[in-house]
């Protein structure tokens, strides 16, 4: 973006550090993926490079009321794999997800060994609250594994933002980043990178954004901007599904979950009218157990056809459940419980308006992310991916992003066993690099704010690659105007102005956001069918090709700077019918 260095780069202080294995993210994913690493061979070196704080970092940050994947007695990988399939419409990396699901249950049970509360029955087995998920008590679940990671004598370095990958001319080896209090440029030095950086947010914006104070409401973790995604990108990496976006009904006005209301306490989503939606105008696609996507377009349908606005039905609820269901939220939610205070809103007599939320694009719960190998490396030699951005297998959630984390790691050591060590002169890619890193610092002050791109880049994909408020609905010519306007704003980067540290951090989170918006546009413009509505809807194409039954990849050409596209075959290793659940 800035062809020349700053007159002071010299004086930014370099931090170089080496280590065996380094892991981008101190989520979820990642801590399991440090952890792993060092009961495996205590010996190595383990390093974090965290953007926050490893005790309050990524989707966990707030904690939780639930752990979405967990195999209960009775039921095998393979029925998990059966009833995720189904979920995702039929596209999933069957040999992936069954690795998954045969240690789905592992890092669970070690987790509540570390002091994780999870919710049991009289006779002492865990609590479902679904037919794979089980309830847990999750507010401090985040501090309980960074605690263990700490213990486990990973070395972790908080608030520094990756920016690039080291790359020594035949496998990634290592990464670049900044400090966002120091201001200092770091220089990793790794045998094998480990990506656990989370998903994509902020992409989109929010119906919530109303120019308030707090800017925009996510469901997501607003601190997951899609870096884990775009340092890939821009090294040439295979991505994969980028099209099954992940939208979700959520309370409104707040973008809370209703999960936690709809599978514990029964509540049916009804429209104005008082019709129970799924039960009677989506009994076809399963009904009150539809697939995630056609939950998520159904809420919507009912407002353009006129039936809205739509509510999950809490009126039957008993002050005691109710009760129940505020202290849940309390482990995942809290201020929810206060907005419903601050409403004096009583949800037994007046039930709970929902929406939906704007795209994401998250690998946990969609198939979005990395294309990787059966040992969680990617496309780029030494680089693994888990978690949010490691793309194939949908419906992981909690408990199949700390299994992945645990494969990844495996697959990381495994590979430096064998790989010789990285070599070679870093420093005119080092140079470059933090030239790139520091120019909006030295920009012209009447350059663009970081904020201000931010909002027309949300805007531009809104109104015309399927937001929210076009009720997801795309086509051909309103996606090839989403791509010029991106293109255009890539070009007009080099404007971008940053007057502090912190200004710096949301300068790069918009370049990130934009590197990930260019391959999105071009994944939902080449599936041209609709195979997920609401996640996926294409106007100009309502219906499901056959000859589009397959995984969309992408790769960018590092000689030309396009984005190339094509398609990847199904492999089916799960008998039975890829559309339903169950034999």
């Amino acid at each position: 973006m800035v062809d020349s260095a700053p007159e002071n780069l010299h004086k930014i202080e370099e931090v170089v550090l080496e280590t065996d294995i380094l892991i981008i993210g101190g989520g979820n994913a990642g801590c399991f993926a440090a952890i792993e690493a060092k009961k495996i061979n205590s010996d190595l070196k383990v390093t974090i490079m965290e953007k926050a704080h490893i005790d309050r970092s990524g989707c966990l940050a707030g904690g939780m009321d639930a752990i979405n994947t967990y195999i209960p007695e009775g039921k095998t990988p393979e029925d998990l794999v059966r009833w995720s399939r189904a979920q995702a419409g039929g596209i999933l990396r069957e040999d992936l997800a069954l690795r998954i699901a045969e240690l789905l249950n592992t890092p669970i049970e070690e987790w509540e060994s570390w002091g994780l509360p999870i919710k049991k029955n009289e006779d002492g087995s865990y609590k479902f609250r679904g037919q794979w998920d089980i309830a847990i008590q999750g507010s401090e679940m985040k501090p309980i594994l960074a605690e263990k990671t700490r213990e486990m004598g990973v070395e972790v370095i908080n608030r520094v933002v990756a920016t690039n990958f080291l790359y020594d001319g035949e496998r990634i080896a290592g990464a670049m980043g900044f400090g966002v209090r120091d201001g200092k440029f770091y220089v990793i030095k790794a045998k094998a990178t480990i990506m656990a950086a989370g998903g994509a947010g902020g992409i989109y914006k929010p119906y919530t954004n109303d120019g308030n104070d707090c800017h925009h409401q996510l469901w997501y973790c607003p601190f997951d901007v899609g870096t884990g995604y775009a340092l890939g990108i821009r090294r040439g990496a295979e991505m994969t599904t980028f099209e099954m976006r992940w939208a979700a009904v959520r309370t409104k006005d707040f973008n809370g979950p209703i999960d936690t209301i709809s599978i514990c306490y029964k509540t049916p989503m009804i429209n104005a009218k008082g019709e129970k939606i799924l039960a009677e105008r989506y009994q076809e696609q399963g009904g009150d157990k539809a697939p995630r996507y056609i939950r998520a377009s159904a809420p919507m349908e009912e407002v353009l056809a006129g039936r809205g606005p739509v509510y999950v039905d809490t009126r039957h609820m008993t002050p005691a459940q109710i009760k129940e269901m505020k202290t849940d939220y309390l482990n995942e939610r809290p201020s929810f419980v206060l907005f419903l205070a601050a409403n004096a809103q009583d949800i037994s007599q007046e039930p709970i308006e929902v929406y939906g939320s704007d795209p994401y694009i998250v690998g946990g719960h969609t198939a979005s992310g990395y294309w990787i190998d059966t040992d969680w490396q990617t496309t780029l030699p030494g680089l693994f991916a888990c978690g949010d951005v490691a793309g194939g297998v949908p419906n992981k959630f909690v408990g199949g992003c700390c299994a992945e984390g645990m494969l990844s790691a495996r697959g990381a050591v495994q590979y430096i066993s064998k790989a010789v060590e990285p070599a070679g002169d870093f420093s005119a890619q080092i140079d470059m690099e933090k030239s790139r890193v520091f120019a909006p610092l030295v920009a012209d002050e009447d350059g663009i704010a970081p904020r201000l791109m931010e909002e027309k880049m949300q805007r531009i994909m809104d109104e015309y690659a399927g937001g929210v408020q076009q009720f997801y609905r795309m086509n051909e010519e309103r996606l090839d105007k989403a791509l010029r306007h991106i293109k255009m704003m890539k070009d007009q980067l080099r404007y971008l102005y940053a007057k502090d540290l912190h200004e710096l951090m949301l300068a790069h989170e918009v370049i990130d956001r934009l590197d990930v918006a260019e391959v999105l546009i071009q994944h939902l413009k080449f599936r041209r069918e609709t195979r997920w509505p609401g996640w996926q809807t294409r106007m100009d194409y309502p219906e499901v090709d056959p000859a589009l039954d397959g995984f969309v990849n992408s790769r960018v050409n590092l000689e030309t700077g396009e984005v190339e596209m094509y398609l990847k075959p199904y492999v089916q290793i799960v008998a039975g019918h890829r559309m339903k659940p169950t034999l």
